[in-house]
């Protein structure tokens, strides 16, 4: 013969039939508690966690059940690659497999490259420069607080000088 057993919603332990008190909410939830115990417990809004004889402490401290078994095993990560911009796969693919000396050798001639793109630029700013030199300016830039005759002195937040 089965038995109708409930759980209680405090200690979780088991309520026999003609056993335990039923507490029903404003809401319409009910609460089915296995002594008075537990019921008072519950209106003093006590977490059953806090209490080493309730179920749910015994599960946050990890009480009972012992089951070696059944622990988690760690999966290994598995190395995963995927393209980046202006490379696809497969070009990273075919930099990988190439011999380290040949590498080494395109990185070289990437930075010799690299450093004549660069020397040339100042001497493209240089020629600039003369041509804006050859120019004269019609006026002069100046301030707005100093043309109106203000000082030009900057102010911070509070509106001091």
């Amino acid at each position: 013969m089965v038995i109708k057993t409930d759980l209680c919603n405090y200690t979780e332990y088991r309520i026999y039939p003609g056993h335990g008190q039923k507490f029903v909410a404003k809401d319409g939830k009910v609460h089915f508690f296995i002594t008075a115990k537990a019921d008072s417990l519950f209106h003093q809004r006590i977490k059953p966690v806090k209490l080493r004889w309730t179920q749910a402490w015994r599960r946050m401290n990890k009480k009972g059940k012992v089951e070696e078994g059944a622990k988690k095993r760690t999966r290994k990560v598995a190395k995963f690659q995927k393209a980046i911009v202006g490379m696809t796969l497969d070009d990273i693919k075919k930099k990988k497999a190439q011999k380290p000396e040949l590498r080494q050798a395109a990185k070289e001639a990437a930075a010799k490259e690299a450093k004549a793109r660069a020397a040339q630029k100042p001497k493209a700013a240089a020629k600039a420069s003369t041509k804006a030199a050859a120019k004269p300016k019609s006026q002069a830039k100046v301030p707005k607080g100093a043309a109106a005759g203000g000082g030009g002195a900057k102010k911070d937040f509070k509106g001091k000088k």
